[in-house]
């Protein structure tokens, strides 16, 4: 099996100023499509534009849910998304919900961006109904280990990993056991762990992003992170489209010999996807 090319398209199309994101988004998305997805009533933590989610409700179905993000310029994209009830412009632990009110809250590629991570998992818990579900999607421990590492000879590879994550705002990379030590202490309980995106589809993404947002990152002396470079350049609008024939065309040269691991070899992983419920 190779990357999935249709979600690639997608992504590529909805993202044009964001080619190793799609890269990565087509393999993660088409991880969490490929398990059924929590019903009822949700919470989109760090929705974001709305896109993302979207994109997976075309794959799932619809549901009935209130999205939230700090940003309030991608939170008007949300909004005209049409797919939330309500969007709250406010901190992930401070969220203007009732309690117990949400069947399942789902963040995707958000926490390891969140300094005061325990106050938002306990605020999560606070609005999840007893048995509801907790899904999320995070870089794992062996992010790290899956990059390719710095092409100038003499930039240190801890140096190098430190600026990608500085660039990207990761503050964590945690394993299983960690979000285990972090989730049931507030009464989340994690059912299911799974692995994704394989060190070739890690390094894929390094290389675009090397010499696209790298690039732009670098020369703008690390002032800005990626999502405000774009607004400063005037490409980060809900209008600005690929046209799909060129979707298509880059589709298969970012994925050209991109395979999946083969079930029969231990392969590291850079992604981590967790399913925790309530107790």
């Amino acid at each position: 099996m190779t990357i999935n090319k249709k979600l690639l398209r997608r992504f590529l199309h909805d993202y044009p100023f964001q080619p190793a994101t799609a890269v990565w988004r087509a393999t993660e998305i088409d991880h969490v499509i490929a398990y059924p997805f929590p019903e009822g009533f949700g919470l989109d933590l760090g929705c974001g534009d709305g896109q993302l989610t979207q994109i997976i409700l075309e794959s799932v179905g619809t549901r009935s849910m209130v999205g939230i993000d700090i940003d309030p310029q991608e939170a008007a994209l949300a909004e005209k998304s049409g797919i939330y009830e309500r969007i709250h412009i406010t901190p992930a632990a401070q969220i203007p919900e009732k309690d117990s009110c949400f069947d399942w809250v789902f963040s995707n590629s958000v926490l390891e961006h969140i300094p005061n991570l325990d106050d938002v998992i306990a605020e999560v818990s606070r609005l999840l109904r007893p048995g509801g579900q907790f899904l999320l999607t995070v870089p794992g421990d062996k992010f790290h280990q899956c990059l390719g590492g710095p092409v100038l000879p003499w930039v240190s590879l801890e140096e190098y990993r430190r600026e990608v994550d500085e660039r990207f705002a990761c503050l964590r990379y945690w394993s299983v056991k960690d979000w285990e030590n972090h989730l049931l202490p507030h009464g989340l309980q994690i059912e299911r762990a799974t692995e994704y995106q394989t060190a070739s589809e890690v390094r894929r993404w390094e290389t675009i992003a090397r010499y696209t947002s790298g690039i732009i990152y670098g020369l703008m002396k690390r002032s800005k992170q990626p999502i405000e470079i774009q607004r400063s350049l005037g490409v980060r609008k809900a209008s600005a489209k690929m046209p799909w024939f060129l979707a298509r065309i880059l589709a298969n040269l970012l994925s050209f010999n991109l395979d999946k691991p083969d079930s029969r070899k231990v392969e590291l992983m850079g992604g981590l996807m967790i399913l925790a419920r309530k107790i």
